[in-house]
């Protein structure tokens, strides 16, 4: 199958430094990560780039679409690829992040977009990873966006729930053990309560990851949740 690796990284605004002002260092740790799981993806040696996050509905995006962190303070649009008149500003937050980590690490490999809405149900998240790519498809690598739970903590942006550490530990775990039916398993009405960003995008990587066939290992890089937001950082990658 032309899937080839896939990296899984979070999407906070505040990752890029322009808009973390003086608290950038704050997150310097999870932008290394973020960054090293990038590099790991393209040394895979893909063909095609191709993201996924969580947006308002479920959508395929062009090479030559946009997005724009505007409302954060950043006034300027992230380009997903090419620069053509055709494009637009339309992608999700997600997606823009997505974006702009491929951009800052210098490659030129073509890339596309899709999102999944967030309140997609695991079999729609999981059927549309199976249909991502088929066989006659360039080697694919995909970068998968999603934050976990924003309950961690009384200054969370959902307040503290004693639910979220649980919820994200399986997550975690998950990831680091490549575990594609623990992330199909994550039930969405726990996570919609416990203000997950990520629950759709990670059951379309299981479902990609489950129709690309063969063995997959897993590595976690990064773990934590400041701003009382869980964030991960995992690589998986063919046997």
């Amino acid at each position: 199958m032309p899937l080839v690796a896939a990296a899984v990284c979070p999407h906070p605004p505040l990752i890029v430094p322009e808009l973390a002002g003086a608290a950038a260092p704050e997150l310097d740790e999870l932008r290394a990560a973020a960054d090293a799981a990038v590099a790991r993806l393209l040394a895979a040696e893909p063909e095609v780039l191709l993201l996924v996050g969580g947006g308002p509905a479920s959508r395929t995006f062009n090479a030559a679409d946009s997005g724009s962190l505007r409302g954060y303070g950043l006034a300027r649009p992230v380009r997903l690829w090419k620069t053509a008149c055709s494009g637009a500003e339309v992608l999700p937050l997600s997606l823009t992040i997505g974006a702009w980590l491929l951009n800052r690490s210098g490659t030129d490999l073509p890339r596309l977009a899709r999102s999944v809405a967030v309140d997609a149900a695991p079999a729609e998240a999981v059927a549309l990873g199976a249909t991502l790519l088929t066989d006659d498809d360039p080697r694919c690598a995909l970068l998968v966006l999603g934050d976990g739970s924003a309950c961690h903590g009384v200054k969370a942006p959902g307040y503290d729930d004693p639910r979220a550490p649980a919820y994200d530990e399986g997550v975690a775990s998950a990831l680091a053990r490549a575990d594609a039916d623990a992330l199909l398993g994550l039930d969405p009405g726990l996570s919609a309560e416990l203000r997950v960003a990520g629950r759709a995008p990670w059951q379309v990587l299981a479902g990609a990851a489950r129709a690309a066939g063969g063995d997959w290992r897993g590595d976690v890089s990064y773990r934590d949740a400041p701003y009382g937001v869980a964030y991960v950082v995992a690589n998986w990658e063919r046997v």
